[in-house]
C-alpha cells in the first residue's frame, strides 16, 4: 500500500477537513464504522492539538500493510514550541486549553500504537496506528 494523503491544519475549518479525510480513508481501506468513529476522533483530537498549540502543522494519513493485515497511521506534525512533559500530557485530566484532558491518552486509547516525539523549540511528530482486526 503505502499510499499517503495529508490536509494542513491552519483553520479550525482544517480540523473537519481532516476528520473527513480519516473517515474516508480508514472506510476505503477497510475499516468498519466503530473503528471509523476511532480513528476519526483521533484525528480531531491530533488535528485540535496542532491548531491549538502549533498554530500550524499537518495531518497525513497513510496506508499501510503488514504480513496480510491492513491499516493507516496518523502523523500529526508541526514546528510548534514542542511539547515540555510528555508523561504529564499523557496523564488522564491534564489540560493546558481548560479541556476535560481526555486529549493526547483518550488517542492512545483509541488507537493500537502510539508515539510521540518532541523537541523543544522545534516541534512535535505523533504517530498512531490502527490495524483491521
Amino acid at each position: 500500500m503505502g499510499y499517503r494523503s495529508s490536509v494542513e491544519i491552519l483553520t479550525e475549518w482544517d480540523i473537519v477537513a481532516a476528520r473527513q479525510l480519516g473517515r474516508n480513508e480508514a472506510k476505503e481501506v477497510g475499516f468498519g464504522t466503530v473503528d471509523q468513529a476511532r480513528i476519526t476522533t483521533a484525528i480531531s483530537e491530533l488535528a485540535r492539538n496542532i491548531y491549538l498549540y502549533a498554530g500550524k502543522g499537518k495531518i497525513e494519513i497513510e496506508r499501510i500493510s503488514e504480513g496480510g493485515s491492513f491499516g493507516i497511521i496518523i502523523i500529526a506534525s508541526d514546528e510548534g514550541p514542542g511539547i515540555p512533559d510528555v508523561r504529564k500530557v499523557m496523564e488522564d485530566g491534564f489540560s493546558t486549553s481548560g479541556g476535560l484532558g481526555a486529549g493526547m491518552p483518550g488517542v492512545k486509547r483509541l488507537m493500537d500504537d502510539f508515539k510521540i516525539e518532541t523537541v523543544l523549540g522545534e516541534g512535535t511528530v505523533i504517530k498512531a496506528t490502527k490495524w483491521i482486526r
